[in-house]
């Protein structure tokens, strides 16, 4: 009875003592953090090109044209997680829109997906109706993930979402 007893105390604290672990670098759950929102600082600029000027200069040619995402900023982002794959990392952000109905909703880089001095910078864009009511916050909600292999997530130190009010962060 009494090594069962001593085996339980030693065995107890020896678990008692693993809870620092939980809150350690070390630990692959704590890599990213919680993220934090931010008051969104830059403005997004129209491309000074003359859309009366086509951008292919031959008619004989029919190449792949690239298709042109015509989606606008969601109005707030509202959660960032960063949720760890064998392969790399998933980024996935929830925004709120200014009105329902809102579909086709991404994360898009302007720098295709390369971080500039260790920041990764994506926008929450969505195809937004403009004739449809704003309705109640649940259905105004949207949802997008980025995903990040372990190359690309080896350059990243902070991945940073824009919406149009806000951004939030998470910091490795």
């Amino acid at each position: 009875m009494r090594k069962t007893v001593a085996g339980l105390v030693v065995l107890s604290l020896t678990l008692a003592g693993c809870s620092g672990w939980r809150d350690s670098r070390v630990n692959p759950g704590n890599w990213f953090g919680n993220s934090r929102a931010e008051a969104r600082t830059e403005t997004a600029t129209p491309a000074q090109t003359n859309p009366l000027i086509p951008e292919e200069t031959s008619i004989f040619r029919r190449g792949n044209k690239e298709e042109v995402y015509l989606g606008t900023p969601v109005d707030q982002i509202t959660d960032l997680t960063i949720e760890r794959t064998s392969s790399g990392a998933i980024v996935k952000a929830t925004g709120q829109t200014l009105q329902q109905g809102a579909y086709d909703v991404r994360l898009t880089s302007d720098t295709e997906g390369e971080p500039v001095d260790g920041v990764l910078t994506l926008e929450m864009k969505a195809l937004q109706p403009t004739n449809t009511p704003q309705g109640p916050e649940r259905v105004r909600r949207a949802t997008a993930g980025y995903f990040l292999s372990n190359q690309d997530l080896a350059k990243v130190r902070t991945i940073r979402v824009l919406g149009e009010r806000n951004a939030r962060s998470a910091t490795r």
